[in-house]
């Protein structure tokens, strides 16, 4: 398995085809809600949610769309769900077509987490309720600023490659960006929202996807976008493979190792008083002393070399002497295992907030991601009874919320280099000079670093103008900030304010 693989942070995928669902009854009124024309595999339902005081009335649509060669042969069915505010005009009415990331997982986490109507029930820190799972309406949906689609790619949710057709050809970096683009195009088309303002918002891996997509729609379709939400980015995976040879990683996720040791108390009583005024004194030694000393490798003075162990051991919230035996470089993986190793403790690694527990505390790596267990078995569940029981859409086939069915993931051109659709990005935004963009990230996220992200942005070697368009935001919060119900309600204030600059004429 290519290792970039392992850090694509979002969780859960598949895409692909031959689905079947059992028709819905028509919608109550079919004037309101003016459903696409009676296609094979859809459902379609109407429904109401109350957002910031406001009832809104709303058509879902739940099924597969297939996605064909010129000649007419169906090459995978992808499953989507739409939601389309009604008694507005669709071409008046943006529209934001949103996935997750993996590779290989479904859209299930922004769908049912964040963004659309529905979300699962958990506590206000992001812990999960007793089973069975429960479904509350989503007070914090888009769906008062946006009509949204979720994606789910070939071999993730319900999505398959259709009969007698490969699925490979599906699971790889432009194969996947072709397709979702594909989908996208034909769902414009289909209903007819070409003239409606395009967003698109990705998570994790998701984000990598929707920044190289931004380009792909803009030169294969002529589809120039209004706007891209990128929620726990990952542009450029230079910036967290921990590979031998590769420092940067070593020197941007530190500052998230300073939150984590912040978050469960292991800093200094000096460093323990205020999150952000820590944060900017770490970040200010990643970008100067400990870049430099990395970067003399063993031309270090050894008198640097014993002051920077002391100031890592400072802000990581470990010992000296486990910062010599690991030359200075703390692994991720490590990090989680070692920070609480004197309590038996592990910590997350999409939520470092989130605690576990191994077998013993001897081990380098933890034997599971507390902050992914806790949201894997509620949001499967929630997804499964939500499908059939509200949006009326049947399928044998298994969910599948986070596979390694898309496993080899082909990375072409950047097989042998480390994968970089930033320059995309870029471009996307020079061409198309109304483009905003919108970055979401975490302090506790230890997937995708919120300072290696500020790293990539720094990097795009915008001009001065363009580069106004990127708002980026933080939250005291994991890969998943929505969870968290205080960070959940700042990203929907900020996506609010976003989306309304964006739509500025």
């Amino acid at each position: 398995m290519n290792r970039s693989a392992y850090f694509l942070c979002s969780v859960v995928l598949f895409v692909a085809g031959s689905t079947w669902a059992q028709e819905d009854k028509k919608p109550e009124k079919a004037s309101e809600s003016k459903p696409a024309p009676a296609r094979l595999d859809l459902s379609q339902t109407n429904h109401t949610i109350t957002i910031n005081g406001k009832s809104i009335p709303y058509l879902a649509t739940a099924g597969t769309l297939p996605l064909k060669e010129e000649d007419g042969k169906v090459t995978a069915n992808v499953f989507f769900v739409a939601y389309t505010k009604l008694e507005e005009k669709p071409e008046k009415r943006p529209i934001t077509f949103a996935f997750n990331g993996g590779p290989g997982s479904s859209s299930v986490w922004l769908h049912m987490g964040a963004f659309g109507p529905k979300r699962v029930a958990m506590t206000d820190d992001g812990q999960p309720l007793p089973p069975p799972t429960r479904l509350v309406d989503n007070d914090l949906s888009l769906l008062d600023l946006t009509d949204l689609v979720f994606i789910d790619p070939v071999t993730t949710g319900y999505s398959r490659a259709a009969s007698g057709q490969d699925a490979k050809k599906f699971h790889g970096v432009q194969e996947d960006i072709q397709a979702v683009g594909e989908f996208i195009r034909l769902y414009t088309s289909r209903y007819q929202r070409w003239a409606s303002p395009k967003f698109l918002a990705g998570e994790s891996y998701g984000t990598t996807r929707a920044a190289a997509l931004s380009g792909y729609l803009q030169d294969r379709h002529g589809m120039n976008l209004t706007g891209v939400i990128l929620i726990s980015a990952v542009l450029n995976f230079e910036t967290l493979r921990f590979d031998e040879g590769n420092d940067l990683p070593f020197i941007l996720f530190l500052p998230s190792y300073t939150a984590t040791a912040w978050y469960h108390k292991r800093l200094s009583d000096e460093l323990q008083k205020d999150l952000h005024a820590t944060l900017r004194e770490v970040e200010k030694f990643a970008n100067n002393e400990y870049a430099t000393a990395l970067l003399k490798g063993d031309k270090l003075p050894e008198s640097d070399r014993k002051l920077i162990v002391t100031k890592l051991a400072r802000y990581a919230g470990l010992t000296e002497e486990y910062i010599r035996q690991t030359n200075l470089r703390v692994e991720i993986m490590r990090f989680t295992k070692e920070l609480l190793r004197s309590d038996g403790i592990t910590i997350g690694r999409f939520d470092s907030r989130l605690r576990g527990t191994d077998a013993d505390s001897a081990g380098e790596r933890h034997e599971y991601d507390p902050s992914f267990a806790v949201v894997q078995g509620s949001y499967t569940a929630a997804l499964n009874q939500y499908v059939r029981q509200e949006l009326r859409y049947e399928s044998d086939l298994p969910y599948e919320i986070l596979t390694s069915r898309v496993q080899p993931w082909e990375f072409g051109e950047a097989k042998n280099r480390y994968l970089n659709v930033a320059p995309t990005l870029r471009q996307a935004m020079n061409k198309n000079r109304h483009l905003k963009v919108f970055v979401a990230s975490g302090y506790y996220d230890l997937a995708t670093a919120y300072f290696a992200t500020d790293y990539t942005l720094n990097h795009l070697r915008l001009e001065p103008e363009l580069a106004k368009h990127i708002t980026s935001a933080y939250y005291e919060a994991g890969h998943m900030m929505y969870t968290h119900r205080p960070s959940h309600l700042k990203l929907k204030k900020d996506l609010t304010a976003f989306y309304q600059q964006a739509l500025e004429p």
